[in-house]
């Protein structure tokens, strides 16, 4: 208020010094002055007051530190006040907020404008009926205008206003008073004119003349058009709008840029958790994308000896294994620009823009070489050209095509490396997969138990685990190694209880233990934890709500009895882990789970075994009851297809010989004729059934053999529900066959594998 008063103060002082010495005793007089100033322009008055000040005013020297503050503020500022930019990158924008609604305001005023200037064309009409009563009749026209053949505007003699009873019908124009009404046609309106004009006996050379003209404002051109217009705005904005969504305004989802490539790019600047000791269990896949990394790292210290970087690897591999994994992990530590798409984004709606994303793609990899580019799931458009069995598309080969052009052509750089992932390598064209473009294939399979345990543990080091919570140490070194050694002895237990395990199951295992142990509140996620969550996974969901009748439950306890008896006494059977007989996932009414090594020759015998083991659920039945029922379908599945695999495949049939047959299916979905004859067909089912038969007879064998143990299992299995490796022990004694599987006997042997616990 003080600063305010002393501006005021020096104000009225520059005003009084601009008056006359006489002037500044009078109020009134100072007032009048005052008064013309304050209608000054302000411009005028601030460079007054500008002007004044200029010798007054200093000029404060600044710092440097300061002038560089100030630059910077007013860098932001003129950023902030960025231009619109009509460029066709920016045309997306233009379709959404106040832009989308001036388009519509826009159009509504066009309408309002349409309606008014019709109305002020036309602001009072009558009707022929009066034209011909109050004017024809009366001789007041002079001349008759046909305007648009619907309109007629009737010429009046001047002074026919006050001649007139209405004078709201009679407006002025240029040449005089007129009135107007309108006609339905014009010839209706030329036989009338001629019937009245007869009647009232005016001669033909006295008659009215009639005139035809077209008049029209720029609206009667623009709005017969004008939903045409806002119907393709409309289909252009929502897919504009669709694409934006997709890509960003402007961006790869633009409607502009629908050809350019939709890959995301990865560079140091970019953050990727994923790094290759957080992949196990692939060693020497994850030792192959690592040697690329290295390529583009340093390519000196190959080129020196006159190497050549590969140009690509594709990795195969069953779901779930790794193959993304070790592309998100190239990712994060390459050190070089990382491009990565999805075969699907190639396929668009349009023809042509698979193959405009494919140049837009490596046109930008070279910019940035060296770099890698990574397509993930290529058999979307890289599938065998020319092949009528899985199907031809033109536009999935064109892209195809700009593909093969790109990764080995005129224009191809030596500093672009390509990565793709698959799950069908046998569909994948071969002019793809040869060297010069992908020149190493790296298969990934699922990991074997060393490979399943060191998956176990990249995940289990991130959970609260109670075998490491209750280790008590105040060395913290002493600490590390003892929680080393007890997540590597759990890590090598849930390894062996999960063979044929691939990492993404593996992955789920451990997090639905830890699910399972924040559902019961437990403070740590413990062993049994895990083990209900495998059981989960191999068995599916415990179906609580599924009681069995007991006489149900008796059948179901004899089949699954059936089972662990063949298992146990069968030579080449896989050890048996537990059995229970309750329901669990679709239709299981009960499972007996066993643990098979991981092997990769399996002799006759194993074969023969696992068939009577499989059998042994349907022949228990058929000893203990009088009927048997449906619970061995899925059962008999399993030996039919080993019995066809051992004779058409294998050669395992004296009868047939070494000789491979191939069946009808394709594997491509398509259904064509074997390969052998009719009668070979009937030698074959033949020998399926004999080989069914045979294990059949040997399981019957040996269950009457057991059967006083059948019984005891039966019965506890019944008591019990669930029984396990110890309780077959206590109720059968030990195996009389060593194991043959080295990680049950390193992890799960002696141990209390699957015990139930007390509640």
């Amino acid at each position: 208020m003080l600063a305010r008063g002393m501006r005021s103060a020096v104000w009225g002082f520059r005003v009084c010094r601009t008056l006359p010495t006489p002037m500044v005793a009078s109020p009134r007089l100072l007032a009048s002055h005052y008064q013309p100033l304050r209608l000054l322009h302000a411009t005028q008055w601030a460079r007054q007051r500008r002007d004044d000040n200029e010798p007054k005013r200093q000029k404060r020297q600044q710092s440097p530190e300061e002038k560089q503050i100030r630059d910077e503020l007013r860098n932001q500022k003129e950023k902030k006040k960025k231009p619109i930019d009509f460029t066709p990158n920016n045309l997306n924008d233009f379709s959404r907020g106040p832009y989308a609604q001036f388009v519509i305001g826009f159009g509504v005023m066009l309408l309002i404008f349409y309606y008014l200037s019709r109305k002020q064309e036309i602001p009072d009409q009558l009707s022929f009926q009066e034209f011909c009563t109050n004017y024809l009749e009366r001789g007041l026209v002079t001349r008759l205008v046909v305007i648009n053949k619907h309109i007629v505007q009737a010429e009046l003699v001047q002074g026919a206003t006050a001649a007139t009873t209405n004078d709201n019908n009679v407006h002025q124009s240029a040449k005089g008073p007129v009135v107007m009404f309108t006609i339905g046609s014009v010839e209706f309106f030329e036989d009338e004119m001629k019937e009245i004009q007869d009647k009232l006996g005016i001669p033909v050379e006295q008659r009215l003349p009639i005139a035809y003209e077209e008049r029209g404002n720029w609206l009667n051109y623009i709005l017969p058009i004008l939903p045409t217009v806002l119907l393709i705005g409309g289909l252009w904005w929502m897919t504009s709008r669709r694409m934006g969504q997709a890509g960003g305004s402007g961006g790869p989802g633009g409607i502009f840029q629908i050809g350019k490539s939709k890959a995301k790019l990865f560079n140091q600047e970019t953050e990727v958790k994923v790094k290759f000791k957080d992949v196990a269990g692939c060693d020497e896949s994850k030792e192959e994308i690592m040697e690329f990394v290295k390529f583009l790292q340093d390519p000196e210290k190959y080129e020196k000896l006159g190497a050549k970087i590969p140009r690509g690897a594709i990795l195969s591999g069953p779901p779930g294994t790794g193959k993304t994994l070790l592309a998100k992990a190239t990712a994060g530590e390459a050190g070089v620009p990382f491009l990565s798409v999805s075969g699907s984004e190639f396929v668009e709606m349009f023809v042509g823009v698979g193959a405009s994303r494919v140049r837009d793609l490596f046109k930008t990899a070279r910019e940035m070489a060296p770099s890698i580019v990574f397509v993930d799931e290529i058999d979307a458009i890289g599938k065998e050209r020319g092949n009528g069995k899985v199907g031809s598309n033109d536009e999935r080969e064109n892209t195809l095509n700009q593909l093969l052009v790109e990764m080995d052509g005129f224009s191809t750089s030596d500093h672009v490396v390509v990565l793709a992932g698959t799950n069908r390598p046998d569909i994948l064209d071969k002019a793809l997969l040869r060297p010069g473009r992908f020149d190493r294939h790296i298969s990934i399979d699922v990991p074997d138990v060393e490979g399943r345990k060191d998956i176990f543990k990249v995940h289990l080091n991130k959970l609260t685990l109670k075998c490491v919570e209750d280790i008590k140490q105040d060395d913290f070194a002493e600490y590390k190694k003892q929680s080393t050694e007890a997540i590597d002895q759990l890590a090598g237990r849930l390894a062996a209880l999960t063979p044929g395990f691939a990492g993404a199951d593996i992955a789920n295992c451990v997090n639905e233990g830890a699910l399972i142990a924040a559902r019961e509140d437990a403070p740590a996620v413990e062993t049994h934890h895990f083990e209900q969550a495998i059981e989960r996974v191999i068995a599916g969901l415990e179906k609580k709500s599924r009681i069995l009748s007991p006489a149900e439950k008796k059948t179901v306890a004899y089949h699954e009895a059936g089972h662990a008896i063949c298992g146990w006494f069968l030579q080449f059977a896989d050890p048996l882990v537990k059995v229970s007989i309750i329901p669990r996932g679709q239709g299981a009414l009960g499972y007996a789970q066993y643990l098979p090594k991981d092997q990769y020759l399996s002799s006759t015998e194993q074969y023969k075994h696992r068939m009577i083991m499989t059998l042994g659920g349907r022949v228990s039945e058929e000893i203990h009851f009088p009927t048997v029922t449906s619970g061995a379908s899925d059962d008999f599945k399993k030996i039919t297809q080993m019995a066809q695999q051992m004779i058409l495949q294998l050669g395992m049939s004296p009868k047939l010989g070494q000789i491979c047959y191939e069946t009808g299916d394709s594997g491509s979905g398509f259904k064509v004729h074997n390969s052998y004859s009719q009668a070979t067909a009937r030698v074959i089912d033949e020998e399926v059934k004999r080989l069914i038969d045979e294990a059949h007879e040997a399981c019957k064998k040996l269950l009457t053999e057991k059967l006083e143990l059948v019984d005891r299992v039966a019965e506890e299995l019944f008591a019990k529900e669930v029984l396990t490796r110890e309780d077959m022990i206590r109720i059968c004694g030990p195996r009389p066959f060593p194991e043959m599987n080295d990680a049950f006997d390193k992890y799960i042997k002696g141990t209390d594998a699957f015990k139930p616990r007390e509640t």
